[in-house]
C-alpha cells in the first residue's frame, strides 16, 4: 500500500479544539512576539498571534510532513516531506491586511530534497541554509544539482546511507554555525537506535567531534542559550541543560508529554508537547513519570519560566492533532498568517518589488 502523502491532498480532518490560557495574549503582546510551530502527523503549520480585540488568533496552513521551522521578521523556512520552503513577508513595513495581519508569509521557493526524513533546519552566519538529514545521519546543506551537499556526521557513522542509524534528530546553532547534535544513540547500523531508546542518547560536538554526554534518553531539540546547552530529554519528560564538564543533564522543569520543538525568548522557553505514540515513545522512563504524576499526555505547547521551571503559558490541541515537533519565535511579529495551497490564493497573491535607482555616478546592473 503506498502512504505517501500529496502535498494538495491532505488528510480528512477529524477536527482539533485549540484551547490556551487566558493570559497567553496579554503575554505574547508584552513579550512582542508571536509563535509558530509544526505538526508533521497531521501536515500543519500554525502560526498563533493577537488579534485588534486582544484575543489570542491561530493561522492554520497544510504542508505534508510539516518538521523543522526557522523563522525571523521577515521569512520561514519550513522542511516538509520532500522538499524545504522559503517563505517570504510580503506586506511593507507597517502594512496590514484587512483582516489586521502584519505579516503575510508567502512561499516563494521550494527546494526538492526527495524525502530525506528532513528535521531541524538552520541558518549559517553565511545565509546558508543548513538541516538535520536524519535518513541519511548527517547535517546537510543545499545543493543546485543534488538533493544534497554533506556537511557533517558524527564520527561513529562510517558511512552516509539512508538507514536512519542513530536518528540525528537536533542541531544547536552557535555563532552562526551548527555546534552540537542530538542523536539517539551512537549506533551505526541501519535503524540501530529504536533498539536503544531508554538510554545512550548523546550530544555531539559538531567542531571537536567530541562526545558531550550519552546519559540522555531520546534527547531533541538542543539549544545554546546563554552561554548554556539546553535540550529536550524528551524518553523523561525534563527540559533542562546539560553540565559541560560532567555531561550530567540538569533538569529544569517537567512537561507531561513526548518533547520536541524549543525556543527561548526574554526568560522563558517554549517547548512542544506530543501524545506519545505507541511504539517508539514508549517504554520510556515517561511513562513512569506521568503515572506517578496521575497525569494523562499532553499534545501543545507549554511556556516555562526559566528562573522558576513554572509552566506560566499554555496551547493544548485536543483531537486530529497529536503530535508536534517544531517551535519558533517570531519577534516584533504581532498577528502573522501565511499562504498555503489548497485553494486557489496563491495564483493571486501578486507582489511588485519596487525598483531602486542607481545610485550617482553607476550604472544599473544587468541580469546578463
Amino acid at each position: 500500500m503506498n502512504d505517501t502523502v500529496k502535498q494538495d491532498e491532505p488528510p480528512k480532518p477529524q477536527g482539533t479544539n485549540i484551547s490556551c490560557t487566558r493570559g497567553l495574549a496579554s503575554w505574547l503582546q508584552r513579550n512582542d512576539v508571536s509563535l509558530g510551530f509544526t505538526s508533521y502527523q497531521s501536515g500543519r503549520l500554525y502560526l498563533v498571534g493577537v488579534d485588534a480585540e486582544g484575543r489570542v488568533a491561530f493561522h492554520e496552513r497544510f504542508f505534508a510532513r510539516s518538521m523543522g521551522l526557522w523563522g525571523d521578521t521577515q521569512r520561514l523556512l519550513l522542511a516538509t516531506i520532500f522538499q524545504i520552503w522559503r517563505f517570504e513577508n510580503v506586506l511593507n513595513p507597517g502594512g496590514a491586511t484587512d483582516d489586521g495581519y502584519d505579516r503575510y508569509y508567502v512561499p516563494r521557493h521550494a527546494h526538492t530534497t526527495g524525502d530525506l526524513d528532513a528535521h531541524e533546519i538552520g541558518v549559517m552566519a553565511n545565509g546558508q541554509i543548513i538541516f538535520v538529514n536524519t535518513l541519511y545521519s548527517c547535517l546537510a546543506t543545499l545543493s543546485p544539482v543534488h538533493s544534497f551537499r554533506p556537511y557533517w556526521a558524527p564520527p561513529f557513522i562510517s558511512k552516509l546511507a539512508a538507514e536512519d542509524r542513530c536518528h540525528l534528530n537536533g542541531m544547536a546553532m552557535r555563532d552562526g554555525a551548527p555546534a552540537y547534535v542530538t542523536c539517539v544513540c551512537r549506533s551505526d547500523v541501519v535503524n540501530g537506535w529504536r533498539d536503544r531508546r531508554a538510554e545512550g542518547g548523546l550530544v555531539v560536538d559538531v567542531a571537536s567531534n567530541e562526545i558531550v554526554t550519552e546519559k540522555l534518553s531520546m534527547p531533541h531539540s538542543p539549544r545554546w542559550h546563554n552561554g548554556e546547552l539546553w535540550l529536550l530529554n524528551s524518553g523523561t519528560g525534563y527540559i533542562g541543560k546539560v553540565d559541560m564538564k560532567t555531561g550530567e543533564f540538569q533538569p529544569v522543569a517537567f512537561c507531561p508529554g513526548f518533547l520536541r520543538g524549543l525556543q527561548f525568548h526574554n526568560g522563558h522557553a517554549i517547548v512542544g508537547l506530543s501524545l506519545p505514540r505507541n511504539g517508539t515513545f514508549s517504554g520510556l522512563e515517561l511513562d513512569d513519570e506521568m503515572a506517578k504524576r496521575d497525569a494523562d499526555p499532553w499534545c501543545g505547547l507549554q511556556i516555562v519560566e526559566l528562573a522558576t521551571g513554572d509552566i506560566k503559558h499554555w496551547i493544548r490541541l485536543e483531537g486530529e492533532v497529536t503530535e508536534l515537533f517544531d517551535v519558533c519565535v517570531l519577534p516584533g511579529v504581532r498577528k502573522p498568517m501565511s499562504a498555503g495551497f489548497l485553494t486557489d490564493e496563491i495564483h493571486h497573491i501578486i507582489t511588485i518589488e519596487t525598483a531602486q535607482p542607481p545610485a550617482e555616478g553607476t550604472e544599473a546592473a544587468s541580469d546578463e
